[in-house]
């Protein structure tokens, strides 16, 4: 009776752990945009670690939701001959959550293997800075004038981003999987490298801002005793976004949910064929 009891309580848990999944990713992040000369490579990347869930909704589709921690970093001296001559570097710690839909191109009910791609929405928040004796973040120099110089806006440190990519996921058991994933972060601002449009006024920064925000806003006198550039030079190209992406490592597991249900003393709920549960490998 006991036993019956606790099967009608815990139905409704029992019928929706079967498709919960922990998971976990780690791997490398990338950053995108005027301090890059190209646009992917593995050079100037960071570790980057999330935990998440993901919930199987059908054998095709599956929600999933992570947070992600890792850093972003770029610097003009491993770029090309222009950029070295301007000599900009920085560094950011990311925080990033993403709510999305992962679409498997095979069912994983009769596959132990599919390719996967994915989309949905995200909020990030970054806060760029570089060091010259000291640490310094960037946003509160104003380095092209953002807040004092008329039609420059200051810039917002978190933001949306529009999560995106594709991967391929293996199935050890009922209840594990492992993948390689691929992905990308479409933003919407230019400055996760506090580099976006012209140079400011030398002198409307100095008076503005302080001696700090006029020597971190040029660089390239540390390295050929340039003088500063004229104002309204370029600085960096507002017509393309910066951006980030990873490649990382995938595990995700159900093992708890039938853990608990040993516990409890309540049947596991496995069936040979099931969402998220691949058929009976023949030998």
């Amino acid at each position: 009776m006991k036993k019956l009891l606790a099967t009608f309580c815990c139905f409704p848990l029992i019928t929706l752990a079967q498709n919960f999944h922990f998971s976990a990713r780690l791997g490398l992040a990338g950053y995108q945009g005027d301090l890059k000369a190209h646009s992917i490579t593995l050079s100037q990347t960071k570790i980057m670690g999330s935990i998440g869930a993901r919930y199987d909704l059908s054998e095709h589709l599956t929600a999933r939701s992570y947070l992600t921690l890792t850093s972003l970093r770029a610097d003009d001296k491993k770029g090309t001959a222009s950029m070295k001559q301007r000599n900009l570097n920085f560094r950011t710690k990311l925080f990033d959550w993403e709510l999305g839909a992962q679409y498997h191109i095979f069912s994983l009910n009769d596959k132990w293997w599919t390719p996967y791609v994915f989309a949905g929405i995200g909020l990030y928040h970054f806060n760029p800075y570089t060091k010259d004796s000291v640490k310094r973040f960037l946003k509160p120099l104003s380095t092209e004038g953002q807040g004092f110089v008329q039609g420059v806006d200051n810039y917002k440190l978190t933001g949306f981003s529009i999560p995106v990519g594709l991967g391929v996921s293996y199935a050890l058991n009922e209840d594990m999987r492992i993948g390689l994933e691929l992905g990308y972060r479409k933003t919407f601002t230019d400055y996760l490298d506090d580099v976006s449009t012209n140079y400011v006024d030398q002198t409307a920064l100095l008076n503005a801002r302080g001696q700090t925000a006029v020597d971190l806003a040029w660089r390239g006198d540390e390295v050929n005793g340039a003088p500063y550039p004229v104002a309204g030079s370029p600085r960096g190209n507002p017509e393309h976004k910066d951006g980030y992406y990873y490649i990382a490592f995938t595990y995700t597991i159900r093992y708890f949910f039938d853990k608990y249900k040993q516990i409890v003393g309540l049947p596991s709920g496995r069936r040979e064929k099931r969402v998220g549960c691949p058929a009976t490998r023949s030998y």
